[in-house]
């Protein structure tokens, strides 16, 4: 996508210079966008399908793997259930917790925070993606 914006830029201003006709350089315009619109529309079902094959897959750990990763992050975050239970009753026990999961938090690498957030965004789309087709239910 970075390359077809970096394209797209260029030569809109090539339009503009070489076609004098507004009309018809408008129409160069929207024909330029659809074409940026079909080739991200092409990658985007190329993504979904590769997601697709992944849940669909018979191997259990690949089927499973994304919703098993979500399930271990909802668990952390429902973790402020009884840490509010555990500040209303001691609330410095309370801080040292915290301070000590902060400081886990904060030695997670970045690219592992990006991982979870694909891997959601990944399985919602296929999830839905499925439904849509009536392959889920």
């Amino acid at each position: 996508m970075g390359l077809l914006d970096g394209i797209i830029g260029p030569i809109a201003g090539i339009i503009d210079k070489i076609i004098p006709d507004p009309k018809a350089r408008d129409e160069a315009k929207l024909k330029l966008l659809a074409l940026q619109g079909s080739q991200e529309m092409e990658q985007v079902k190329t993504q979904i399908s590769a997601i697709m094959a992944e849940a669909q897959s018979p191997d259990p750990w690949t089927s499973r793997a994304r919703p098993s990763f979500l399930y271990v992050m909802y668990a952390l975050l429902l973790w402020a259930i009884p840490m509010g239970l555990i500040a209303a009753a001691q609330p410095q026990m309370a801080k040292d917790i915290a301070a000590g999961m902060n400081a886990y938090l904060a030695g997670i690498p970045e690219p592992l925070y990006a991982l979870f957030g694909t891997g959601y965004l990944g399985y919602t789309v296929a999830r839905s993606w499925g439904k849509a087709k009536g392959v889920d239910k």
